[in-house]
């Protein structure tokens, strides 16, 4: 008599394997879903917006976000997908989620580039950019993206109330850049690598001479030029903070310092002698002289004093 295939050690055997796999699956799918997404419902774009508006005055923020997300993708042709796309990075912003609301400010853009709420939009990148800038013992990529972002605000859109607030952003976020300079400065100073630490100081007096750490920056300078031994580019460093900040300390300790380190008077060097001589190595002998001494040394035979010291004197 036959056994009915359902009652087979194989069919309850492969049964198993794909109630097991089944089950995995399923598994998988609800733990690769996050606790913000939004299941796909249709609904109307009122209804939408309202659900979003409301989670955002909840202070739902993550929430509210992805609800506006979902305007934009169940009705992206509608006049409220454009506004959705500036709400979703304005609550991305407040949730502190800084990287995806500078993203949706930059996909407004891209599609609604002349729209009158870009100022907005440049504004909500900006900020994202600035809320992110950290201590100047750190990198400062953020800080110089921030700063790049407030001057093109500043730029396209000069007249409105975004510039202004840009225009004082801009001010500190400089002051953090020299401050970056100067503490790299500091740092090769301390090291002894004068050269180095002495680029820094003169980038912060060229590039950033408005910020608060342009006196502190005139005086090390003053300190670094003594040590590489140019005492009169420390003076005119020092004799420029004077003129600009007489009154601060940094201005007294540099005066200090080019007091007692005053600049000494150099001889004239003489025409085809070199700038700096080479210490310690032998003193070059006149090309002419050499050959002559070379041509007698080949001349002369086999045990002569002339073979013996390539230097001495042609005999008579």
């Amino acid at each position: 008599m036959r056994t009915p295939l359902t009652r087979s050690p194989l069919f309850r055997s492969l049964a198993v394997v794909l109630i097991a796999g089944t089950a995995l699956t399923t598994t998988g799918c609800a733990r690769n879903r996050t606790k913000g997404d939004i299941p796909y419902v249709a609904r109307d774009v009122g209804t939408l917006y309202t659900a979003a508006r409301k989670r955002l005055d909840n202070k739902e923020y993550k929430l509210a976000a992805a609800l506006f997300d979902e305007v934009e993708r169940q009705h992206p042709y509608s006049v409220w997908a454009r506004r959705a796309q500036l709400m979703s990075a304005f609550s991305y912003y407040l949730a502190r989620d800084y990287t995806s609301s500078i993203q949706s400010a930059q996909r407004f853009l891209s599609v609604h580039p002349g729209n009158r709420d870009a100022p907005y939009a440049y504004y909500l990148i900006s900020l994202g950019y600035y809320e992110q800038i950290s201590d100047v013992t750190r990198d400062q990529k953020i800080t110089q993206q921030a700063l790049d972002s407030l001057g093109e605000l500043t730029r396209r859109y000069p007249n409105t109330r975004y510039a202004a607030d840009a225009r004082l952003k801009i001010d500190l976020v400089r002051d953090h850049l020299a401050g970056k300079e100067m503490e790299i400065g500091r740092f090769y100073e301390t090291r002894g690598q004068w050269l180095a630490a002495n680029g820094r100081f003169r980038k912060v007096v060229d590039d950033y001479q408005t910020t608060t750490h342009t006196p502190e920056a005139l005086m090390r300078l003053t300190e670094t030029y003594l040590a590489l031994g140019v005492p009169e580019e420390a003076r005119k460093s020092a004799a420029v903070l004077g003129a600009n900040y007489p009154g601060t300390q940094w201005y007294s300790r540099a005066y200090k310092l080019s007091n007692e380190h005053p600049p000494v008077a150099v001889a004239a060097i003489a025409t085809g002698q070199p700038v700096v001589p080479n210490a310690g190595a032998p003193a070059e002998v006149d090309l002419k002289k050499k050959r002559d001494i070379d041509r007698d040394t080949s001349a002369a035979p086999v045990g002569s004093s002339a073979t013996n010291n390539p230097g001495s004197p042609k005999p008579n």
